[in-house]
């Protein structure tokens, strides 16, 4: 399905906007360290070409362009050690919600507060392994579910507590939704260099502290398992986006609480991905509400 190995989307020093094959140091895995890439041409989801054209890069941008990204899933309570932190039993099932496909930002974009968000308390950091699909996909077997995988990013799944579990109904979608809320990058990478997505370290730094550290294989719904559950009766399309839920160590388990604060600086990071490095910048209009 997929022929690079580093998917990136960029800004390069010659003004255009390319999807390219990340160029790395031998021995470097991390993505966000790229300088160069290999202009790819046609359709990501299609057929399409990593040429030999090498441009510069300015700047990293969200791995997949809005207008190919189809949903944005999200799972809750995915880590056992994190439904225990939240004093929640272990979920049967996967726990779905979605984020507007607005919260996708890129891999050094701000988070941005909207003064709604700045209301009550609970800001929170959630490093995510997010999958993203590369071919439809429809009651698929839990065997074959990595197939349909075009490749893997990490996110932060930014969220309000408050919003989230007091004031939404019931509903996670509203403390979870503002713009920008959903970061992730700093590329995809090809299944052909991550075989097995489970046994990954994943992390969270807040202002350089370490506050998240775990593997992917304490996920309670694995990827593959995840994706052959999603796909029963509802098809996944190419540009489906999932964030598969983070693990111990957020901030509304910690004792004291943790929350994000203006100027604060999140970097969430991947083994064999890379990080997403974004600084949490309040606005300054007033809600209408």
């Amino acid at each position: 399905m997929a022929t690079f190995s580093r998917l990136v989307r960029f800004l390069a020093k010659d003004g255009r906007t390319y999807y390219g094959d990340a160029i790395l140091p031998k021995g470097v895995t991390d993505i966000s360290k790229a300088t160069q890439a290999k202009v790819i041409r046609g359709h990501i989801f299609g057929k399409h070409d990593v040429t030999d054209q090498i441009a510069d890069i300015r700047l990293l941008l969200a791995p997949l362009a809005l207008e190919d990204v189809k949903t944005v899933r999200c799972l809750g309570l995915n880590y056992e050690q994190h439904a225990k932190e939240s004093n929640m039993p272990i979920p049967k099932y996967p726990v779905l919600f979605y984020k507007p496909v607005t919260s996708l930002t890129g891999p050094t974009d701000p988070i941005p507060i909207h003064a709604l968000a700045q209301q009550f308390t609970g800001l929170d950091y959630e490093c995510e392994l997010v999958a993203v699909i590369g071919k439809p996909c429809s009651d698929v077997p839990e065997s074959s579910a990595l197939d349909y995988v075009l490749g893997y990013s990490v996110g932060n799944d930014v969220s309000h507590r408050d919003w989230q579990l007091k004031h939404g109904g019931g509903q996670w979608g509203l403390g979870k939704g503002f713009d920008g809320w959903a970061p992730y990058g700093p590329g995809i990478v090809s299944p052909k260099l991550i075989p097995d997505p489970q046994n990954l370290r994943i992390s969270t730094k807040l202002n350089g502290r370490t506050v998240q550290e775990s593997s992917t294989g304490d996920m309670i719904f694995g990827i593959a398992k995840t994706i052959a559950f999603l796909s029963q009766g509802t098809t996944l399309l190419p540009g489906d986006v999932i964030f598969t839920g983070t693990p111990q160590g957020v901030g509304m388990g910690r004792k004291p609480q943790l929350w994000l604060k203006d100027g604060d600086v999140v970097e969430v990071g991947l083994e064999g991905v890379g990080t997403c490095v974004n600084k949490v910048e309040f606005t300054k209009e007033k809600s209408k509400l």
